[in-house]
């Protein structure tokens, strides 16, 4: 059995393979090459002989060449919920990033196995977040007497680890669809936030949906000896941001959105809160991936939408929804790497390791993580929703 434990994953952040293009889609953009189309009758059986005891999670970025098999899509959490609530099922493979099949292991019971098919899917954004790095910052908060009332409140987009740090001192998980509760929740408990890992989220979440001023947030830099913050800004600050963002969202800019808006006239702009603050302030609707796939269901045939978030999911909403204009915000290409490992040959490879007794690439949280870990994100989901 390989086992990948949270301490000594290595979660390498390749390119993936080779872009190629793709037709009959009206969606800009160039996404990796299919793989070998014999590879869909060998998943296919392998996925039958496994029956019940498999359960296939498929992240919305993902390829279609994956999705195609999965049991259920959706975003991170939602899938990793979905996991726990199916305990017949022995193996979960997921078919995401590393931080989402940590979440999936800490969710599901002991019997359950999570399997992701790629070792190398990593994310960028939860990278940038080191537990070192965030204990040497919490260390500079207790030496500046802040720390008792500083809440610490992550985003679901980092590691085992940082949710475990969170769940220690007494902070909350967040999803890009509650941040505003998390947040709210925060503020009844501590004078301040230190926000983990991506700064666009907290800082749209902080001054678009409760009314804080940009003045009110300051960016902790790890890289930079005390953050790069004055003890002074450090005490005054209600959002203390970390320094990391999505490579993917943090791609686009407003002069994307400009373009767009001269190029399609009466163009909707769709974005998710990931995205720059510039960005998101100009955007017309923002809200998470689920509110996206839902607003351009809901959206009227004949109107025009620029999506600001992954490649993938833009162009699969293109093509289930050709009633309407759905374009990439951005003209150039701009999917998710990491993502983009899981491809149908990693798929293949662990759904036939399985039938045949093996578990590869295991992913195993150690119990004191899951166990802080487990703890910020119960207080997630004890949150009110609205």
């Amino acid at each position: 059995m390989d086992v990948v434990t949270t301490a000594t994953a290595l979660l390498l952040l390749g390119q993936g393979s080779d872009p190629g293009s793709e037709r009959g889609v009206e969606c800009p953009g160039t996404l990796p090459a299919p793989s070998d189309p014999s590879l869909v009758a060998r998943a296919a059986a392998a996925k039958a002989a496994l029956g019940d005891r498999l359960f296939v999670l498929g992240h919305h970025y993902q390829r279609d060449e994956v999705i195609q098999f999965a049991d259920v899509t959706g975003d991170s959490f939602k899938l990793a919920r979905l996991a726990a609530a199916r305990p017949q099922a022995e193996y979960i493979v997921f078919c995401g990033v590393h931080f989402m099949a940590e979440s999936a292991d800490i969710l599901t019971s002991d019997s359950q196995r999570v399997i992701l098919p790629d070792l190398a899917a990593g994310c960028s954004m939860a990278d940038m977040a080191a537990l070192s790095q965030v204990l040497k910052a919490w260390d500079l908060f207790q030496d500046l007497g802040i720390a008792a009332d500083t809440v610490p409140v992550t985003y679901m987009n980092s590691s085992a680890d940082i949710k475990a740090f969170v769940g220690r001192h007494g902070g909350v998980v967040c999803t890009s669809s509650n941040a505003k509760q998390a947040l709210t929740w925060a503020f009844t408990r501590g004078q301040r936030v230190l926000f983990l890992p991506d700064q666009h989220l907290g800082r749209n979440t902080a001054v678009l949906q409760m009314g804080y001023d940009l003045d009110d947030c300051v960016l902790y830099d790890p890289h930079k000896p005390d953050g790069g913050l004055t003890p002074q800004q450090l005490r005054d600050a209600k959002m203390i941001l970390w320094r990391g963002h999505c490579s993917v969202h943090g791609r686009f800019t407003l002069d994307c959105v400009t373009e767009v808006r001269q190029r399609v006239p009466g163009v909707n702009v769709l974005v998710h809160p990931e995205c720059r603050h510039e960005v998101v302030t100009a955007a017309d609707y923002v809200g998470s991936t689920e509110y996206i796939i839902k607003t351009l269901e809901s959206a009227p045939a004949g109107s025009a939408w620029a999506v600001g978030t992954e490649l993938n999911l833009v162009r699969r909403l293109a093509a289930t929804h050709p009633d309407k204009q759905i374009m990439f915000l951005d003209r150039t290409v701009c999917y998710c790497s990491t993502m983009n490992r899981i491809d149908l040959p990693h798929l293949v490879w662990a759904l036939e390791e399985l039938v045949a007794g093996r578990v590869v690439n295991q992913i195993v949280v150690d119990p004191e993580t899951a166990r802080y870990a487990r703890a910020a994100l119960d207080q997630m989901l004890a949150l009110p929703s609205s």
